[in-house]
């Protein structure tokens, strides 16, 4: 028992161990819950799905959140609640460019939950690395911090200058390494990821990617390139291992439960960008101050980050009310063939 309770309060990443624990029982609770309950059968989610989704684990998220706040004080709590509303703010872009992947590829709406699933597996792990990085970096160095906020403000007038643009894979270089170097099926073989069939050339049976497996890569590595922007932010707010992975993996939950709904209404939120740009211009304005211990109030950034992206939506929301959906990039045509 004195082992137990040595293991259970013992210090890790500078916050006991239970609190993991909590926490990751959590998140094995929900993606069981999620595949093992609400999708065990492969169906089309609709919008309306995807809203009360996205609402059960926005509670779950705000009671987790409580429960920071009530465990460990205010000013963790009001970290952990700012830290999860930056990260949906800037990973909103995310989902938007993940519908271009899917369009392109030719992914059925009932076959992508299952993508997306898997692909949470992949954002926990490399979320954890480097957020673990990030940490150990600020630890050791935190003059480092300038390098983030530099960096952050420098995304935002980049995301200033490309708001207009629309994401294309046309050339993309993940897709045509995959094309170069893999066999892959230029049609989808239901919800496999991987099929086993003759090869074209010397008839022996081999394994052949498909279309739902490219799609699960690209989306990795897309979760992989917008991480190098959202975890820097977060520090921003807090250098805490423990507020930054978790605001960050519930907020990612959250939307990929509502990825269903954004995707249909994208062309709703086409000004939203430049709110977004806003956000990382001022998240790397005050990580940039840290080193120089120059603090903003935590209260301050979060009514802040509520303020400048309910503008955002609120604005696109009104610029495009007479608007009509169009259709995605590529949507019709064989992605797979194009790449070669």
């Amino acid at each position: 028992m004195d082992m137990l309770q040595t293991f259970l309060f013992g210090d890790f990443l500078g916050t006991p161990a239970y609190f993991w624990l909590i926490f990751i029982s959590v998140v094995i609770a929900l993606l069981v819950f999620d595949l093992g309950v609400l999708h065990k059968g492969q169906k089309e989610i609709e919008a309306k799905e995807s809203f009360l989704l996205y609402a059960g684990y926005m509670a779950i998220a705000f009671m987790f959140g409580g429960w920071v706040w009530y465990a460990r004080g205010s000013q963790s709590g009001l970290e952990f609640f700012t830290g999860y509303l930056i990260e949906q703010s800037l990973a909103m872009d995310n989902i938007f460019v993940i519908a271009t992947v899917f369009a392109f590829l030719g992914i059925p709406r009932i076959y992508q939950h299952r993508v997306l699933f898997w692909g949470i597996l992949g954002v926990i792990l490399f979320r954890a690395v480097l957020i673990g990085l990030g940490a150990a970096l600020v630890m050791s160095f935190q003059s480092i911090l300038f390098l983030f906020g530099a960096f952050l403000v420098f995304t935002g007038l980049k995301m200033f200058k490309t708001s207009n643009e629309k994401p294309s894979l046309d050339d993309n270089w993940i897709l045509k390494f995959i094309r170069r170097h893999f066999r892959v099926t230029d049609e989808l073989h239901g919800e496999k990821f991987v099929v086993t069939k003759p090869d074209p050339k010397t008839g022996k049976l081999v394994r052949f990617m498909t279309p739902l497996f490219v799609a699960l890569i690209i989306v990795e590595f897309v979760d992989l390139i917008f991480a190098v922007d959202s975890v820097p932010a977060i520090f921003a707010v807090t250098q805490d291992p423990f507020i930054v992975y978790t605001s960050n993996i519930f907020a990612i939950l959250g939307l990929r439960a509502l990825y269903f709904a954004l995707a249909a209404a994208m062309h709703r939120f086409r000004y939203l960008q430049y709110s977004l740009a806003i956000i990382l211009v001022l998240v790397g304005i005050k990580i940039f101050l840290v080193p120089l211990g120059i603090k903003i109030d935590t209260a301050i950034s979060l009514a802040v980050t509520i303020g400048v992206l309910a503008a955002g939506i609120g604005w696109s929301l009104w610029k495009t009310r007479n608007d009509m959906p169009e259709p995605l990039p590529g949507a019709n045509r064989n992605s797979i063939e194009a790449a070669q």
